[in-house]
């Protein structure tokens, strides 16, 4: 992992950020990744739609991950059946940097909700290593259908209790 070039902060999540954040999501390799994406990434008018809605939710805590001046990615804490979840999406430009393991470190300070989950295809490592060197344990598994590859995959479930 190379040294972040730039100081990491969060912000919460406007409106006019979504743009920057769609096109984040579009990257095919980062889809990938993510696997368990929606059914149609490059539909602009529905990313907007739901992401502005979710803006809205009080149990969605947003927020704009910021390397410097510039977005580098998104951070969220949600509710699934229940829990609380998290999901994050850095900017293929900063991946290696430290910035998904920061940004995760210092949501925790503003996000109390524990225990909180993260969930991460079987095969992004990456992914799991900033959630374990956030703290979360990898507690099991389960299958989805991941829309971004079309088909059934594993994925690991963390938990973060303290």
């Amino acid at each position: 992992m190379e040294d972040i070039k730039h100081e990491i902060k969060l912000r919460p999540t406007v409106v006019a950020d979504l743009e920057i954040l769609f096109q984040f999501q579009l990257d095919p390799e980062a889809n990938h990744l993510a696997a368990f994406t929606s059914k149609d990434s490059t539909n602009k008018e529905a990313y907007l739609a739901k992401y502005t809605k979710l803006l809205n939710d009080t149990t969605v805590n947003n927020q704009t991950i910021m390397a410097g001046t510039v977005i580098a990615g998104s951070i969220a804490k949600f509710i699934m059946e229940g829990d609380a979840e998290i999901t994050y999406w850095i900017d293929k430009n900063f991946w290696g940097q430290g910035v998904a393991t920061t940004a995760l470190k210092e949501f925790l300070k503003i996000e109390t909700a524990r225990p909180i989950f993260g969930r991460v295809a079987f095969d992004n490592s990456g992914s799991q290593k900033v959630l374990e060197k956030c703290g979360f344990v990898k507690i099991g598994t389960d299958t989805g259908f991941a829309n971004a590859r079309q088909t059934e995959i594993e994925e690991f479930i963390y938990r973060l209790d303290a």
